[in-house]
């Protein structure tokens, strides 16, 4: 079993930026079977966006409304992955879970992030 508890959430103007974090635990093993962790975001009366993944390699992925202001990392020691949000815009408002994925996936609660413009 993983637990994810997320933070960073908020409202912001638009332009300004946010870094999100999700912090996972559970046993040892299954930690050290984390493969990729990741976010999603979903906002009202929209299907649920893969907005970006890294690896355990370190190997990045972005959705194309993320590439240019959206940086995903990873600190494996404090088993934490974190989202840097730049030049926010409305359309950014959404709820935003992370997930790791091991045997199966495991969600986060969600952070809500309001960009008003």
């Amino acid at each position: 079993q993983v637990q994810l508890v997320e933070s960073g959430g908020g409202l912001v103007q638009a332009g300004e930026s946010l870094r999100l974090s999700c912090a996972a635990s559970g046993s040892i093993s299954s930690i050290n079977a984390i493969n990729f962790m990741g976010w999603h975001r979903q906002a009202p009366g929209k299907q649920r966006e893969l907005i970006a993944f890294i690896s355990s390699a370190g190997t990045t992925n972005y959705a194309d409304s993320a590439k240019g202001r959206f940086t995903i990392s990873r600190d494996s020691a404090k088993n934490t992955v974190y989202l840097r949000m730049n030049d926010l815009k409305p359309e950014d408002t959404a709820v935003y879970c992370c997930y790791v994925v091991t045997s199966r996936v495991y969600w986060g609660q969600g952070t809500q992030v309001t960009v008003s413009s």
